[in-house]
Formats: structure tokens, sequence, C-alpha cells
């Protein structure tokens, strides 16, 4: 290549992110590598022209669930770049879960043109494919040329961004470069959105009663959707904490213990369903009757969620207006008030009327209470219900697949706010790289508040990568708040925990652990507080200034 020569490799790369810009994305995730330099260069340029903003991830693991966390709170896709071999390999579980959350992804994964592929090359496998059945499409795109027309990865970058924001769910474009791999001094195309035409669509519906018997079910991410079907339907509301329809005043809160009672759940005829429900056993179960009609309506990812074989899945319920009958408000108040009473538990609090008595003692015995009260240890409850109290609905609540999130649902009282959980697969890896993500969106629009993500100490652990923060990037206002009790004590609720021996299970599935959290906090440069009391708890989740991890011993 002479002086004057461009490299088809960077040419093809800034062309293809400029025309996905041009489209509507805003966000690129980059992990280095070297088979991938076009698109890393590129996405550095367009990111110095204020185009694009820009995240750069060593471990691409975390690159994935980082872009997962920014495409759950932009709403719309986002790029997220690799070089080949493993380096794809490690996006695949942010990819299950966007399949199945319905999150929008586009995967921009470097590899080897063809006359070097099956040749034992290095970091070379077989990368087409690789994601099937979990990406909603793929295109295995030729190493490009000086002769390439332009025009032909300009209409098929505006398709792959289609395909992602209307699935939505993740696509892979995986993009052959042949050396030289890159070249400097493009000047960056200004180029304008290409229209793709939305496929035709006969969206199906069903037209719904008010109905006595009839409950809403709002698994993960069924959104206040779900709050003004219950409304509407005159029906209890049962919501998972992950569905972000927790609130109203249908809202059952203990609906696992009424779904017990043959008095609540026994009487129950008809379950509409929104979002994808993970949290109980008792939801399932229910569902699962033969005596029950079960209408699911297909949310971002609802084509993929089907909890019987009875079940009627469409993409809207629409509800037929009724005039008012008396068990509209009989039926969803029973379940709301027996709820109020399994969820409401006193508060031990001094008396403050004693805090002004003339009585010496009085006042004495006054002041010992309000200590004991700020000493008392924090258990799990009280750590789920301090975090949902200070969370406001300018902030953002994360929570991880640990014992935590199902004290939280079975605990924590109705208030709209903004939840996430990664309940696509429910697993428990990707969780700080993805509430990092949400935070870091919710900044870079302005947004006020902070991101809270509750975590089990394992689920720390096994995303502590994603602590790293890059120099040079905004430092996201986040709080990870750690429940540790020094390993998966999730598994104590297990059969296998009054079965296996104890060693054995110890091991092999608590897998307890001896770490540092404040010496693998001090080595991400994050702050670190240890709580000792419920008055220290309170006190840590005011300082919302930058990334904090709060360390809360539990017992197992």
């Amino acid at each position: 290549m002479t002086a004057r020569e461009d490299s088809p490799a960077s040419v093809a790369a800034l062309t293809l992110l400029a025309q996905l810009r041009a489209q509507g994305l805003r966000d690129v995730v980059v992990s280095p590598g070297s088979r991938s330099q076009a698109l890393a260069l590129a996405a550095a340029q367009l990111a110095d022209e204020g185009l694009l903003r820009l995240s750069v991830r060593m471990d691409e693991r975390v690159a994935g669930f980082l872009a997962l966390g920014l495409a759950v709170g932009t709403e719309r896709p986002v790029a997220v770049v690799t070089t080949s071999g493993t380096a794809v390999a490690n996006l695949h579980p942010a990819v299950l879960e966007a399949r199945h959350a319905g999150v929008p992804l586009l995967l921009l994964t470097a590899d080897r043109p063809q006359e070097a592929r099956g040749i034992g090359g290095n970091q070379t496998t077989v990368q087409p494919g690789l994601f099937a059945p979990a990406v909603l499409a793929e295109w295995d795109v030729p190493a490009p040329t000086a002769q390439d027309d332009p025009s032909v990865l300009r209409g098929l970058a505006a398709e792959a961004y289609a395909v992602a924001e209307r699935g939505p769910g993740p696509v892979q474009l995986n993009l052959a470069y042949r050396e030289p791999l890159s070249s400097a001094g493009l000047a960056t195309p200004r180029l304008e959105a290409v229209a793709v035409p939305a496929p035709p669509t006969d969206p199906d519906y069903v037209r719904l009663a008010p109905e006595e018997g009839t409950v809403v079910i709002a698994g993960a991410d069924a959104g206040p959707r779900a709050e003004q079907l219950a409304h509407e339907l005159a029906a209890p509301l049962l919501a998972e904490i992950s569905s972000g329809a927790r609130f109203g005043p249908n809202l059952v809160g203990a609906y696992r213990e009424l779904l017990a009672d043959a008095g609540f759940g026994g009487r129950v005829r008809r379950a509409v369903v929104l979002g994808h429900p993970t949290l109980s056993r008792e939801v399932p179960a229910l569902l699962a009757r033969d005596d029950l009609d079960v209408i699911v309506e297909r949310g971002r990812a609802g084509e993929d969620y089907r909890p019987s074989a009875h079940a009627i899945v469409v993409d809207e319920v629409r509800v037929l207006q009724a005039s008012p009958e008396p068990w509209m408000r009989s039926w969803p108040g029973r379940w709301t008030r027996a709820s109020r009473a399994l969820l409401d538990r006193p508060i031990a609090a001094p008396d403050l009327t004693a805090a002004r008595s003339l009585d010496k003692e009085v006042r004495s015995r006054f002041a010992r209470e309000e200590l004991a009260i700020a000493r008392r240890p924090v258990d799990r409850r009280g750590l789920v219900e301090s975090i949902w109290a200070a969370t406001w609905p300018h902030d953002r609540l994360v929570l991880a697949a640990s014992r935590l999130i199902r004290v939280a649902d079975g605990a924590v009282p109705g208030k709209k706010l903004v939840v996430h959980a990664n309940r696509g697969l429910a697993g428990i890896d990707g969780t700080i790289a993805t509430a990092v993500g949400i935070a870091t969106a919710q900044q870079a629009d302005a947004g006020p508040g902070v991101t809270r993500v509750l975590v089990g100490d394992l689920a720390l652990l096994h995303d502590a990568g994603a602590l790293l923060l890059p120099p040079g990037e905004p430092r996201p206002r986040i709080q990870v708040i750690v429940g540790d009790d020094r390993g998966g004590t999730i598994f104590d609720g297990l059969e296998v925990a009054a079965s296996a021996p104890s060693d054995a299970f110890d091991r092999v599935l608590r897998t307890p652990h001896e770490v540092d959290l404040a010496a693998l906090a001090a080595a991400y440069g994050w702050k670190h507080v240890r709580i000792a009391h419920q008055r220290d708890l309170d006190s840590a989740l005011t300082d919302t200034a930058g990334p904090l991890l709060i360390e809360v011993p539990l017992p197992r």
C-alpha cells in the first residue's frame, strides 16, 4: 500500500459505523484486538467528533453485558466490537440474555477473510452461526476491496439496525478484513439514514371483558402496561419486583402466599400474563392448571414465552368496557387487603413523646431504645426494605439473580420505580456490567439520580472484572450493595440441602470464599464502606457521588 492508498478495511469500517450512526446508533462498546482494529479506530474517530459515545472494556464478556445495559437504559440498539476467535465466544452469555429478554444489540465481530479460514490460523474459528439460534439475523460479510460499491454496505448497516430495533434483539455482522488492517486520515462520510421498509404485519389481539376470577401477572419487564390492564380488568395485580409494574391500587405484593391459599389461588379462573415471570414456584404452578384460561400479551421477547400448552399468545389484550358491578371492588379488594396484612410488619420505634418527658428516667429509656434501633444488625429483609425506601423514580434499581431478589419480591410494598434484572435467562453473570451500562446511559442523557445494584457476594465475584472503569470515561453514579453471606446461600432453600453431605454441599454448591471485598474495591478504585448496623446502611445509601461498594455482612 502506497502512502496515498487507504486500507479497504478502514474505509469499510468507517462507512459501516457512520451509516449505523445515521440510522440511530448512539453507543458503541469496543474490546481491543488486532483483527478488529479498523472498527475500533473508526469508533474512536466518530466519538472524537461527538457522533458516538464510546466505551472500552478489555474483557469481551464485560463488554457484552455493558452493551446490554446501555441498550436497556437507552431503549435503542448498541453496538459491541470484538476481534476474532475466543473474543467472539465471550459475548455469548450477553447474547443469550439479549435474545430472551428482547434487548437490541449489534454484534460487530471481526474475522479472517475466506482464504484464511479452515487452515488452522491463529485466533480463527467458525464464527458464522456461532450464536445461532440466539440472534435474530446474521450476515457473514466478505473482506472489503477497493472496488466495492459503498452503497451495498450502507444498505446492510441499515437493515441490520432495523432488525435489531424491531426485534428487538441481537443481530450479528461477522466482518472479514484482510491486511492492511487499518490506515489513518480518512474523512468521516456524510450519510443520511436509509429507509428500511417494515415487514407487513397483521397483529393479533383478543378482546376481554372484566370477569371475576381474573388475575394479571406481571413478570420481568412487563412495565406499567400490566398495572393499566389490572385496573381495566378489575383484577388483582401479581407483580414481580423486576416487572416495573409493582404499584397501583390493585397490587398484590404477597402474591406467592395467596396463590398457595385455596381461598385465593383456588378461585382464579383466568390469568393475563405480561413479561416473563421467574421468581416463584406458585405462578408456574397456577399457569399449568388445565382449568385456567391463560392469555399472554407478547412483549419484547414474548414470542419465546408460553407458560403452558393451552396458553394463548397475542400481540395485544383489548379490554371491553363493562358497567361497574359489586364484584369489581370485592374481588381485587380481598387480595389487596390480605396482601397488606401479610406484608405489614410492625417497626419497633421509641415513643417520640418520651423524648420531651419531664421524667429523667423516661428520657433516658427513650435514648437507650433509639440507640438500640440504630445499632440493630441488618438482616436480608431490612436490607431490601432500606434500598427500596432509598430509591426514587429518578433512580435506577438493578437486582442480581440471587437470594436477595426473592426476599425483596416477598417483602417490599408498591412503588413506581424503574427496576431491571437480567431475567431473560436469570443468570448470575454480567450483573455489574449491566448496571454500569444502565448508569452510564442515565448520565449520558443528563438524567438525575443514582443507579443502585443489589447483588449477592457470588454475583459480585462472578462479574468482578466489570468494576474496572477505564480512565477518561465518565465515572458512573452507582452503588453496588453486596449482601455478603460468604457463599451461595440461595441453595440452602433447595431440597438438595437436606439430602447432600454437608461438606460436599458446601464445596460444590454453596462455594464459600474468603475474599476481602474492601481490598477488591480498592484494587479497582471504588470507594468502599462496610456496614455494621442499620444506621450505617441508611447513611451509606445517601452517598451518591460516584462508584461505591457497600458491603453488608449477612448471616447464613
